[in-house]
């Protein structure tokens, strides 16, 4: 296997701290001026702090995890800018998790700690139960940072705390999906812009647990919000031949659809055998609609599809300011979203190390509880909104489900695609909204 090791020259200049605050919109939004103020005009020149990225670098997930790798690089390259950790320049070091799950997952993590001695992983995601990594951390001692969104992080974490202090997940878990997306639909048909035609709800999944939790938490709440769950069906995937679901969906037409499965070449033939002869029924899709692909395919059969995204970067300053340095860096049509929740993990993780005096190596077990302690009590807002852990299961808490204040919650945000040649438009939830529900032209 090949190992990408990426190093970073200092910066040449030594900035001034107004230099650095002027910039911190810029640099990882408020935590750039917040590192910057820290380290207080240093220069990152010191011995090189490691820290690992282990990401599906190849096969069928690849698309993300590359953009993976391209977050934190580009998060390395900035904290460095701004004076590394109190001095000390970071420098990356990757591995792949090729189809992932947990044996190749805990192999790929093993690797980074064992021959970089790396002191922090910043992943995005990694398809597995979501509980094995862990343990791979806690023999070592380091900080971890991961995107997985999975309720299994949750449970590990509650049920020995003193253990697993090191591992974070920098979203809410996928569990939120379910009640948010209720929530949503409620809104926008007390606002007026949605009325359903009847209280049906067809709800269709993949086998995998992502999905799943999903669709379980939507069909066990659905009654508290008026639904009645017509159709709760899973399918086997790859799928490219929907016409048995359409056909028992025509049958008996619910309001809305709800798609927790999440390839987007999947979701994309679905609009594109859904359209010619749909029901009534908005639709929602799980993940895949916010990546360029499924636009692709679908063409205009994708405008009007609804989806949604726990963790994202913000249609706002600086979420538009990443995305635009992103993707001039990367390439215009550079997967930001993807590249966003390592970028901000790594500025999380950086801020909460140079609170507390430094990194740790591995086995450096009282220095990383000190940086696991400011991690746990940061409220950090980056490109995705805020994260602001819960204690009990190190987990960002959910904004507006899980707590009502947009400073205290990372945003669950909904995304409709209006023009099959742009992206998704942001729609929910208030205050970061940037644009307005639009009915889909097959509901009339």
């Amino acid at each position: 296997m090949k190992v990408n090791k990426v190093k970073l020259a200092a910066p040449n200049v030594i900035p001034g701290r107004r230099t650095f605050l002027k910039g911190m919109a810029g640099f990882g939004g408020a935590a750039g001026g917040l590192l910057a103020g820290i380290n207080d005009g240093a220069r990152a020149q010191g011995a090189a702090i490691p820290v690992g990225q282990a990401a599906p670098l190849t096969d069928f997930a690849a698309a993300d995890g590359v953009e993976f790798r391209n977050g934190l690089i580009m998060a390395c390259d900035e904290i460095n800018a701004l004076g590394g950790i109190l001095g000390r320049p970071l420098e990356p070091y990757f591995e792949d998790t090729r189809q992932m799950g947990d044996a190749t997952n805990v192999q790929a993590v093993q690797r980074l700690i064992d021959r970089y001695g790396v002191h922090a992983v910043i992943n995005g995601y990694n398809v597995g139960s979501g509980s094995a990594i862990p343990d791979v951390i806690a023999d070592s001692g380091v900080i971890y940072v991961h995107y997985d969104a999975t309720m299994g992080h949750n449970s590990l974490i509650a049920s020995d705390p003193e253990r697993y202090y090191g591992s974070f997940q920098g979203c809410p878990a996928e569990y939120w999906y379910g009640p948010g997306f209720l929530d949503f639909l409620r809104n926008i048909e007390e606002s007026g812009q949605f009325t359903r035609s009847n209280n049906k709800m067809a709800v269709i999944l993949s086998a995998g647990v992502y999905a799943a939790n999903i669709a379980n938490a939507v069909r066990d709440q659905a009654a508290e919000f008026g639904w009645e769950i017509s159709m709760f069906e899973t399918v086997n995937v790859p799928i490219s031949e929907w016409g048995p679901t359409l056909a028992r969906l025509r049958e008996d037409p619910p309001a809305v659809i709800c798609v927790t499965h999440f390839f987007p070449a999947d979701l994309a033939q679905f609009m594109l055998q859904f359209v010619p002869n749909p029901t009534p029924s908005l639709i929602y899709m799980q993940y895949g609609p916010s990546l360029p692909a499924f636009r692709e395919i679908a063409g205009a059969a994708s405008e009007g599809v609804l989806y949604a995204t726990v963790v994202g970067a913000l249609q706002d300053e600086i979420g538009l300011a990443f995305e635009e340095r992103y993707k001039e860096r990367f390439g215009a049509n550079a997967g930001h979203n993807s590249g966003a929740q390592p970028y901000d993990g790594a500025y999380l993780w950086a801020v909460a190390a140079a609170m507390a005096g430094g990194t740790g190596e591995p086995d450096e077990f009282d220095q990383n509880r000190l940086v696991a302690d400011r991690m746990r009590s940061l409220i950090y807002r980056g490109v995705c909104g805020v994260t602001r852990m819960n204690p009990e299961e190190q987990s960002a808490r959910a904004f507006p489900t899980e707590v009502t204040d947009p400073s205290l919650g990372m945003p669950h945000q909904f995304l409709q695609i209006q023009d099959h040649t742009a992206g998704g438009k942001l729609i929910a939830p208030w205050p970061y909204d940037t644009a307005e529900f639009v009915k889909p032209s097959w509901l009339g």
